[in-house]
């Protein structure tokens, strides 16, 4: 399955259907009142987040979704059906924009949350409403109201529980491929992952989601390269994993440019937890990797990790080390849930009784 991480969509709601002008025909009864239904309400367009997909790619080849309008009243005061809801399906992490692209819609986190885009019209009156005592036969009812429309922008910005970040050809994508099942394109050359991958990662008989982001380079805050869509994806990652390549001769610039795009970009990337580490060790001698690992500690002010994704050095000790502040966002977040839905108790003043 493609992957594709942005889309413009337009919706639309049904209108409401038209008021009937009826009037009383029963055998026996001359002048009936009026009996004119009303018209039913179009459609709603709802944008719902289904747990199980993790891409855009439907929207590419569908584009416009359109509402069923309401049907019109009918004699013997008979409501028209209302129009049948459309339901746009997309992953947990969709934000929805508005036409100029910086207008928030909606922001979809998890899986069943749904917000209602455009609301259906209202039915038009049947000449039952408009009867009173000085017209008492009237011939007028009412149309239904239009629906709404607009056009929209899907962004997703996945959700993993970790992303790898670095410089093109730092190494990600053969990390991890190493610690998960995914496939990603793996080649000698920069760029060579052009859209995020998900793997998911078994280690002490615990799991999490790693997010392969492709390569940042300097001005990816200013969208150079497509670095404003690949920031997004961090985003939502609760620990970053930091890739350095250890062949390359500035490692400590290689560190500082990354870290410059994150604060720039702002969104607080900056302050994400962050496991550092030297990777490619296996294509350095033991003098390379002590002095490249004290330039980039010192870099980095804390003591980066060594790693090879190729011959699986110390993949395991990066693995643990990265579910450690993994595991105490979701003990926080299961405290979080708790405490929302155990009730707080009041205290009872002394001599008072409660039931």
């Amino acid at each position: 399955m493609k992957f594709l991480d942005e889309a413009k969509v337009y919706v639309r709601s049904g209108d409401g259907g038209a008021g009937c002008v009826g009037f009383r025909r029963e055998k026996f009864i001359e002048f009936g009142g009026p009996d004119g239904g009303d018209g039913g309400r179009g459609g709603d367009v709802i944008v719902e987040a289904v747990a199980g997909l993790n891409t855009l790619i439907d929207y590419r080849y569908q584009q416009h979704f359109k509402a069923r309008k309401g049907d019109h009243g009918q004699g013997n005061n008979k409501t028209g059906a209302g129009g049948d809801d459309v339901t746009l399906r997309v992953p947990p992490g969709t934000q929805i924009f508005d036409d100029d692209k910086e207008t928030l819609l909606a922001d979809l986190v998890k899986a069943g949350d749904r917000v209602v885009l455009c609301k259906g019209g209202d039915g038009g009156f049947g000449n039952t409403h408009f009867k009173s005592s000085t017209n008492r036969a009237p011939r007028r009812a009412g149309p239904g109201w239009p629906g709404e429309e607009r056009w929209i922008w899907l962004r997703l910005k996945l959700i993993a529980d970790a992303g790898l970040v670095g410089l093109p050809n730092a190494g990600k994508s053969t990390f991890l491929a190493a610690v998960s099942r995914a496939k990603p394109k793996i080649a000698d050359y920069p760029f060579t992952t052009l859209h995020p991958q998900l793997g998911v990662v078994l280690v002490d008989n615990a799991e999490f989601v790693l997010a392969d982001i492709p390569g940042l380079i300097e001005g990816a805050h200013e969208g150079a390269g497509l670095g404003t869509r690949f920031l997004g994806h961090v985003e939502r990652c609760g620990v970053l994993l930091h890739l350095v390549d250890g062949t390359q001769d500035d490692v400590a610039g290689a560190y500082k440019t990354i870290r410059r795009e994150l604060k720039q970009y702002g969104h607080d990337l900056h302050t994400k937890p962050e496991i550092v580490a030297l990777n490619k060790i296996d294509a350095l001698t033991a003098d390379e990797i002590k002095a490249k690992r004290e330039a980039l500690k010192k870099a980095a002010r804390k003591t980066p990790m060594l790693v090879s994704g190729v011959a699986g050095t110390g993949v395991t000790e990066v693995l643990r080390a990265l579910m450690k502040p993994i595991r105490e966002r979701r003990q926080g977040e299961v405290a979080a849930a708790k405490a929302e839905i155990e009730p707080v108790e009041e205290p009872v003043a002394k001599g008072s009784w409660r039931p």
